[in-house]
């Protein structure tokens, strides 16, 4: 059984919230206007495994764990449900927004870190810096994942991304947290 994870404390969490405009075919933020959360140290380092962090997530039960693995190389966003990606191991440089798009955003993920990616949202892996990166990602119960390029072709699956609720409860916090306030 992992042990249990109890998340850092709201009052010390820092967050970054990115509005990021669409660029090409990627529609990034520019939908629902619900920017891309990136929970720096969400989960203290002590305890931590990919274990430990599947069974907070389905305690908390607002999304359910499907997958652990790194990042894809290539850009890619999805437009059939909102993304939470835990850092379970190391730390790579990630890219999002499309690495074309002026006001990308590229960043840091280190284990421990979080991130709420909204549908439509375009990101990719730039560098696994220690080697071994691994995430979990985890989606709304009820909603599947899909995979968009920003190629000519996904318009409808683009316009679909409107109709996508916003999270009820914070994925990591339950009751309140930085997903609510936007």
């Amino acid at each position: 059984m992992a042990a249990k994870l109890t998340p850092t404390p709201l009052s010390s969490l820092r967050v970054s919230r990115h509005l990021i405009p669409a660029h090409n075919l990627i529609p990034n933020t520019s939908i629902q206007n619900k920017p891309l959360l990136h929970y720096h140290g969400a989960f203290p380092l002590t305890a931590l495994s990919a274990s430990a962090i599947e069974s907070h997530l389905t305690t908390v039960g607002v999304v359910e764990p499907q997958w652990r693995f790194t990042m894809y190389s290539q850009t890619h966003f999805h437009s059939t449900a909102h993304e939470v990606l835990c850092i379970s191991i190391g730390k790579a440089k990630l890219c999002f927004g499309g690495e074309d798009n002026p006001a990308k955003v590229e960043t840091e993920a280190e284990q421990g870190d979080v991130f709420i990616v909204p549908a439509g949202v375009g990101h990719r892996l730039l560098e696994d810096v220690s080697g071994g990166f691994e995430m979990i990602g985890s989606y709304p119960k009820g909603y599947d994942w899909d995979m968009c390029y920003g190629k000519k072709g996904e318009e409808a699956k683009v316009e679909s991304i409107a109709k996508l609720p916003w999270f009820e409860k914070d994925p990591i916090y339950g009751d309140e947290g930085p997903v609510l306030e936007n």
